[in-house]
């Protein structure tokens, strides 16, 4: 890439991830900036973007809703600006939890059995037989996500996702290893093991730091057997490919103690501060941050050209 172009750094957003994506949107302007690339951030408060004239590139920081599930994506093609990552159709496809998990099926990928409910008209309980996962469809870093394990919690965990949208997903609930695998273009980075010090991976124990409680241990590379690993880098490489990303995501998984794996989504803008888990697992594959950015970047102008 040209170094001397303006590259514009878009961060914050409107959404439920606003904080963490400031976050991540002064880590990579940051980096940039520490690579010689000409780059300024953006802080976009609403659908009203504005951006510099002279702008070659953006690159899209903006976790979650606007950001992450096509929106800002179709603003961008419209003013015909390239920008980094996932297309506007590839992020909408992945942002929302229900379709990706149709597109894992329909391509053989493992992925939890699951159970979608309509409670526009009021809450409903699902045929799954218990303990469950209860999430909004729609939305990232575990917002409105509950682990229900009898029928005295379901209502209120139904009810909180319901908050986010009429659709709420049921997922079977998979106990095992808490796994996320990095992609950049065809490699597949070293597996991320996620251990929780205390329940399971919500926004308290992904962000301790922004909520002030809560914490997670990380392991990188996850101390697998060749073979498990060889099995979960397979299953997120062939979920990355059959919702058609471009560029790099983020996938989670949960390997069971059997030794199967279950993708539960992909992740088209993962949190790119130095100690997230895709910079991480990028250093254990030999990018420092700065190279692990500007990789993200030649891609995207790639692909877009």
């Amino acid at each position: 890439m040209d170094k001397t172009k303006l590259v514009a750094v878009l961060m914050g957003g409107p959404g439920s991830e606003r904080e963490v994506s400031l976050a991540s949107g002064r880590a990579v302007l940051e980096a940039l900036l520490g690579e010689g690339v000409n780059a300024v951030g953006v802080d976009v408060t609403s659908a009203e973007l504005e951006l510099p004239a002279e702008v070659s590139l953006a690159v899209n920081v903006i976790h979650g809703t606007f950001g992450e599930d096509g929106t800002l994506q179709d603003i961008l093609e419209q003013r015909g600006i390239l920008y980094t990552g996932a297309g506007a159709v590839s992020s909408r496809l992945a942002f929302d939890k229900v379709a990706s998990k149709q597109c894992f099926v329909e391509a053989g990928v493992p992925t939890p059995a699951s159970e979608t409910l309509n409670c526009a008209e009021g809450v409903k309980l699902p045929k799954m037989a218990l303990p469950y996962v209860v999430k909004p469809p729609r939305e990232g870093s575990s917002v409105g996500v509950s682990i229900v394990q009898n029928e005295a919690e379901a209502q209120a965990a139904i009810e909180q996702a319901a908050q986010y949208g009429d659709e709420v997903l049921i997922e079977q609930f998979i106990e095992g290893k808490e796994l996320t695998v990095g992609v950049l273009g065809d490699e597949v980075f070293p597996i991320v093991h996620i251990v929780p010090r205390d329940g399971f991976y919500d926004i308290e124990n992904k962000y301790p730091w922004m909520t002030g409680d809560g914490g997670t241990d990380y392991y990188c590379p996850a101390d697998l057997s060749e073979e498990a690993t060889e099995r979960v880098q397979e299953a997120a490489l062939s979920a990355h490919r059959a919702l058609g990303v471009e560029v790099y995501s983020r996938v989670d998984v949960l390997l069971r103690d059997d030794g199967i794996p279950y993708v539960l989504e992909a992740n088209t803008i993962p949190g790119m501060t130095e100690s997230s888990l895709l910079p991480k697992a990028a250093k254990e594959a030999g990018y420092s941050f700065g190279a692990l950015c500007l990789k993200v970047a030649q891609l995207s102008l790639e692909t877009q050209r």
